[in-house]
């Protein structure tokens, strides 16, 4: 399955954007002969066997996502898919209705339907895989916010769990994720009782995920023609890091944060070590845009200027 942020990377700055939702889903990929044996199931009418993939399969959705891949093959300068969500992305108006037209008809050669009144064509912004995406920013999806804004405080680790999954879906717009969320993730470890005890902490860690979720926070999507920069920092519990770039006027804008909480052996280290530490994991973690490209690393101390010019897989160095 594709990383969602990858998907949005590729977007970028595109003037241009349409979405399509295929209908019918996975009931447009028929099922061989020994397949429908597999998936017979028992009614008081009788025996029955489906013709088409059904829903609740555990590999129905890497099935349907290799088929729109192959699909859409030759076209990923222009066409990302996830699953049954398609977007087309273009900088002109010439090209966008061209590149529209030649997904529509690979589309129809396959024998594949759309939904269309959940199409949007040619748009300067869309909603795409729970954000708001076009023009060169990215912001989480204002219905998705909503819900984590209006959400009660839990009582038990299945709620938290649910909770920290929705919020840590947007991490990459909150700075210091990990560190604010700590009092909350601790209720989930192993051996924590499952009615959880929601202390003073939790509260204000719950109240300051909402609010920096709620404040609207808007991520420019990645110019990979421009030098990146990274700064990093380290506290006495996390490690936080955020790639930015500068635009025509000199303005720096975030496009990715991150965050970590330190290990417990990795809290004993000196602050020294810990900055160290907070710049190696920051270049690991944002290899797939600084490899091979320059970019400046920033600390408490001064900014460092690097030519990732490794050929190893990981910039170790």
């Amino acid at each position: 399955m594709p990383r969602p942020d990858e998907l949005l990377d590729k977007l970028g700055g595109a003037r241009y954007l349409t979405t399509m939702d295929l209908t019918k889903g996975y009931w447009q990929v028929p099922l061989d002969a020994d397949a429908r044996l597999k998936s017979a199931f028992i009614t008081p009418l009788g025996l029955y066997e489906f013709l088409t993939r059904p829903f609740g399969l555990k590999g129905a959705p890497a099935t349907f996502q290799r088929l729109v891949d192959q699909l859409l093959r030759g076209m990923e300068s222009f066409a990302v898919a996830y699953i049954d969500e398609i977007c087309v992305f273009s900088q002109t108006w010439e090209d966008h209705v061209s590149q529209v037209r030649q997904v529509l008809d690979r589309l129809q050669g396959a024998g594949l339907t759309v939904k269309a009144e959940k199409c949007k064509v040619g748009m300067a912004e869309v909603s795409y895989l729970g954000h708001r995406v076009g023009s060169g920013r990215l912001k989480p999806e204002p219905a998705k916010v909503e819900v984590i804004r209006d959400w009660p405080a839990p009582h038990t680790k299945k709620q938290v769990q649910a909770f920290i999954g929705m919020a840590g879906y947007y991490r990459r717009f909150v700075p210091h994720f990990s560190a604010i969320a700590t009092p909350i993730t601790e209720l989930c470890k192993k051996g924590k009782p499952d009615k959880v005890v929601w202390t003073e902490q939790c509260q204000e860690a719950f109240r300051a995920l909402k609010e920096a979720l709620v404040s609207g926070p808007v991520l420019a999507n990645p110019d990979f023609d421009k030098p990146f920069m990274v700064f990093t920092d380290a506290s006495d519990m996390g490690l936080g890091a955020v790639l930015m770039q500068e635009d025509e006027k000199g303005e720096r804008h975030p496009i990715v944060y991150l965050s970590k909480k330190l290990l417990p052996r990795e809290q004993h280290y000196a602050a020294i070590e810990k900055e160290c530490l907070a710049m190696v994991w920051a270049l690991k973690k944002l290899e797939p845009y600084l490899f091979g490209r320059h970019f400046t690393v920033y600390t408490d101390h001064s900014p460092l200027t690097w030519l990732h010019q490794m050929k190893g897989p990981t910039p170790s160095s």
